[in-house]
């Protein structure tokens, strides 16, 4: 029996604004290079407020929102689980998720007062993004948000690693997890970040469990979720926690385990201006893949053509136009 929904996905709804910044503008701040931090209103509201918003770009958001959308745009069957507040950011949210084709929580669920997530993404000249984030209501997330009808008629439960800062959070991921392994719906998961790895390795072993069916994660995510110091010791124990894996390489392409060997995914070299997204494009084109009649290295494929495309331009995702050229570009070739 076939599933509504290819990719059913929970993380943060944060409006994201992408903008470009000088490094020195990032020590002037007191901003950690390259990473994701989490920041309160007043922090981001005096950084945002020094930046010439004219360059930002405002999109629907966060992590696993980028993935599920980039599914959606490829011709997936989408659902995203996530929280706004009843404000203008939040009305904004909904409207740009549903124009991109995803169906979700919020066009059923009636929105609290509070204040929407928003996500500062700083790119600097090398390509490298910074992101400082102000969570909002999204920092409420539980599990009342996940629709159980929608989660049971999905193929693929993709849970977002940034949800493990919180305890609503943490129990909503187990939660969903727990759902998805009682009706026979697999469960990828992705660190999100190295910080998320760092900070939280406890929680996130108890959310991985016994096992996902499929992970996400860095080089740098891997190594240090497995305390190995090399990449080939950290691919082995990584087999312990996940029964599939990918671990991207940035220019060096990617690296699956498809439950029996190693796969190699070459990459594609492009002049890369903003590696924001990424990742998220990557994981997204490859549920996408893996959902819709692909073997795991064609999915690689794939994915790895549309994370170099998005690393082109700015912002985290690619248009509609792009992902259909993505596609006819692979059958052709």
């Amino acid at each position: 029996m076939s599933k509504k929904y290819n990719v059913f996905g929970i993380g943060n709804a944060l409006v994201d604004i992408v903008t470009e910044v000088d490094d020195q503008f990032l020590i002037d701040h007191n901003i950690e290079k390259g990473l994701m931090t989490l920041v309160d209103e007043e922090h981001q509201t005096r950084v945002t407020k020094e930046i010439d918003m004219n360059n930002g770009n405002m999109k629907c958001g966060g992590s696993a929102a980028n993935s599920i959308i980039a599914a959606a745009q490829f011709g997936g069957s989408s659902y995203y689980s996530c929280k706004v507040a009843n404000d203008e950011l939040g009305d904004f949210y909904r409207k740009d998720l549903k124009a991109n084709g995803v169906h979700s929580n919020l066009d059923h669920q009636e929105l609290e007062s509070g204040i929407t997530g928003k996500c500062l993404v700083m790119t600097t000249e090398d390509a490298s993004r910074t992101m400082n984030t102000f969570l909002g209501i999204t920092s409420n997330y539980s599990r009342s948000e996940i629709s159980e009808e929608a989660l049971k008629d999905s193929q693929y439960l993709y849970i977002e690693g940034y949800l493990v800062t919180s305890d609503n959070g943490q129990d909503a991921m187990k939660h969903a997890k727990k759902l998805a392994e009682e009706n026979g719906v697999k469960t990828a998961l992705t660190f999100s970040d190295p910080s998320m790895v760092k900070y939280f390795k406890e929680p996130m072993q108890s959310v991985v469990g016994a096992s996902v069916d499929l992970l996400f994660c860095n080089e740098e995510e891997a190594m240090l979720y497995t305390g190995k110091d090399t990449l080939q010791e950290a691919r082995e124990a990584l087999k312990r926690d996940a029964k599939r894996f990918v671990i991207t390489l940035g220019k060096n392409g990617a690296m699956i385990y498809d439950g029996d060997t190693f796969i190699d995914i070459e990459p594609y070299k492009v002049n890369a201006i903003d590696t924001n997204g990424a990742g998220d494009m990557f994981a997204g084109a490859f549920l996408y893949g893996i959902t819709n009649g692909r073997s795991f290295a064609d999915a690689g494929k794939l994915a790895s053509l549309a994370s170099s495309k998005v690393v082109t331009q700015f912002g985290p995702r690619l248009e509609w136009h792009q992902a259909q050229d993505i596609l006819h570009h692979l059958q052709r070739n």
